[in-house]
């Protein structure tokens, strides 16, 4: 399965580069909806799958093998602003401010490899 993830110019610039390897998404509804596996979705909210994602992270988020970075919405075949690199997993947790999250602040933490083509 592939998680696809709009980027601004300057974090895919740097994640092309492999400088950053992670990006952050907030911790909503929309975002717990489109990570969470169907399992942990369908018992438990936001709140609790929070508290217990952490600790059971392999049967609580939806089995990607790839994460597509986007330079915003390309056109299909537009390589320059495509990147597939390998899926490494989802936490919760802080992130770096210096790729841009804010500081003390817990996000859905998508971490990415090498490439993946």
């Amino acid at each position: 399965m592939n998680l696809q993830l709009s980027l601004k110019r300057k974090w895919f610039e740097m994640t092309k580069a492999g400088i950053k390897t992670e990006d952050y998404r907030e911790l909503n509804d929309y975002w717990f909806k489109r990570l969470a596996s169907l399992d942990c979705r369908q018992y438990w909210d936001l709140d609790a799958f929070i508290k217990y994602a952490n600790t059971h992270p392999y049967n609580c988020y939806k089995d990607f093998k790839t994460n597509t970075m986007t330079l915003g919405y390309p056109k299909t075949g537009d390589t320059e602003r495509i990147i597939k690199l390998e899926h490494k997993g989802i936490e919760i947790r802080t992130g770096n401010p210096e790729w841009g999250a804010e500081e003390g602040k817990l996000y859905f933490v998508i971490k990415h490899g090498g490439s993946a083509e």
